[in-house]
């Protein structure tokens, strides 16, 4: 196989920045990957990896991945990047796995000569059970193994860091991918780069990190003494130390891009949504069948069962009930992907205010501004101006996109999140182009959050395929939707 990258058959053409990764760490055993968001970071791992099988060096992978994440190297990352001359068997990792999960997961500890692809969520190492899967799967063949969105496992002290950290030991080839892979401290990197190897930050503990790299002041409490991090030294040593094995790229830097980036993170419905959302779909399907439905019950039966995946729904009466959901946790992991300003659309007023609170309780209460119905007219501006200015401290605009996605311009924003979508495709569009406008010199990454297997899914798909959802939604098409 020829590995010059003008002769390697991918499947998709790489974009320079791809390409010099490529080229310069394919065959390195340990790498950090800092790859902002949108920058393609999927297709640089699964190629490397499918250059290392070529060569002979591996006949393994296991992407580990936050929940929100990992169904997507699944159902999307890995078809649409896999060059087509790698044969390949894949198999997602669920501890209460049907009977054809069960045989995929099986043919991962078989030897067969196709490349096994394991993909496991990062809670599972939090368990017993997925750590003794991933420890035989290392152990039976010679894999390559990257954790994706590598801020999960920052936390030195946790059981699943704890447990990556170990069962990475078995894996010949390690990678730790993230956009941003400091989100609090330098501290940050230590757990990170551990996984790779403990000779890259070459610090024998974390403690010695710390003692190096942190400035403290011991502190006395009633029963105890602690110390305290109160400032940094020696970061131009320890960046001298992270350009030998890491790849940092940014959107700035990546002139050959689309202007407009789109991805997805997955949420799965909690067991008290998932309950609420089969008997709201059993009586909007009872309507369809009952027979002439107009397209504003439709619509109605649609944001019901959307607003069941965003954690709560409105019955006919007027209550209001709250549901147990994951939505907001799966917003603060995108959140400490990015260190820049970020616009978040969400289309129900619960919604804006939820998310307002999570913020300020992750980042202060001035972080966040919220824009729709219920903000002052004199307000608003005062909320654009601050968010425009790059030294204000309000780095999260929240808004409603019925009000707030016509005529404003938010360019300080590269990162633009739906937390709920609007059926609206001019809504959908014009909010879109609230980033993305004159006076916007960067690539904008779009996320959408949805719940698979609901409307949830059908409206994004819808939004983004550019069809208008009410021309959609009557007849065998929602019963379609709703099936």
């Amino acid at each position: 196989m020829d590995l010059t990258l003008q002769r390697y058959p991918f499947k998709n053409k790489p974009f320079a920045h791809q390409g010099a990764y490529l080229h310069r760490f394919w065959k390195d055993e340990g790498v950090a990957l800092f790859a902002e968001m949108g920058t393609g970071k999927s297709f640089m791992l699964i190629n490397n990896a499918a250059m290392l099988y070529d060569t002979g060096k591996i006949n393994a992978m296991l992407i580990v991945a936050p929940k929100g994440v990992y169904r997507n190297w699944y159902k999307d990352q890995i078809p649409e990047h896999m060059p087509d001359h790698v044969p390949y068997k894949m198999a997602c990792w669920s501890p209460t796995a049907r009977k054809a999960e069960q045989h995929e997961m099986s043919v991962m500890l078989n030897a067969v000569d196709d490349l096994r692809i394991l993909i496991m969520n990062i809670e599972a190492f939090s368990t017993e059970k997925g750590t003794a899967f991933a420890r035989t799967f290392l152990r039976v063949t010679t894999a390559f193994m990257a954790v994706d969105e590598s801020t999960t496992i920052k936390n030195e002290k946790a059981k699943r860091t704890k447990s990556i950290i170990k069962v990475g030991r078995d894996a010949r080839y390690r990678r730790i991918a993230t956009g941003s892979p400091v989100t609090k401290t330098p501290l940050d990197l230590y757990a990170q780069c551990e996984f790779l190897g403990n000779q890259y930050l070459n610090a024998a503990s974390f403690y010695s990190f710390q003692a190096r790299y942190a400035v403290t002041v011991e502190r006395k409490m009633s029963t105890h003494t602690f110390k305290q991090v109160v400032g940094f030294r020696r970061l131009d040593e320890l960046k001298e130390k992270l350009d030998q094995f890491a790849f940092r790229v940014t959107k700035d830097e990546c002139l050959d891009l689309p202007d407009k980036v789109y991805t997805m993170r997955e949420i799965e419905l909690t067991k008290e949504q998932e309950k609420a959302y089969n008997q709201m779909k059993l009586m909007a399907l009872a309507e369809v069948n009952g027979g002439l439905m107009t397209t504003n019950n439709a619509l109605t039966q649609l944001m019901r069962l959307h607003q069941i995946c965003c954690g709560h729904v409105k019955l006919d009466d007027g209550t209001e009930l709250d549901i147990p959901s994951n939505r907001i946790d799966e917003l603060m992991n995108v959140l400490e992907e990015t260190g820049e300003k970020v616009i978040i659309w969400a289309n129900y007023r619960k919604d804006i205010e939820r998310v307002k609170h999570a913020i300020q309780k992750q980042y202060g209460m001035t972080s966040v501004a919220t824009y729709y119905g219920d903000t002052e007219t004199q307000e608003r501006q005062e909320i654009v101006t601050k968010f425009q200015d790059p030294n204000s401290d309000l780095r999260f605009f929240v808004g409603n996109p019925r009000t707030g996605g016509y005529g404003l311009t938010l360019t300080q924003a590269k990162t633009v999140i739906y937390y709920s979508n609007s059926f609206d495709l001019e809504v959908r569009l014009q909010s879109e182009d609230r980033a993305h406008r004159i006076g916007q010199t960067d690539k904008v990454t779009y996320v959408d959050l949805i719940t698979p297997g609901t409307v949830d899914e059908h409206i994004v798909k819808a939004l983004r395929g550019k069809i208008n959802i009410a021309s959609q939604v009557l007849g065998e098409k929602l019963k379609e939707w709703l099936i």
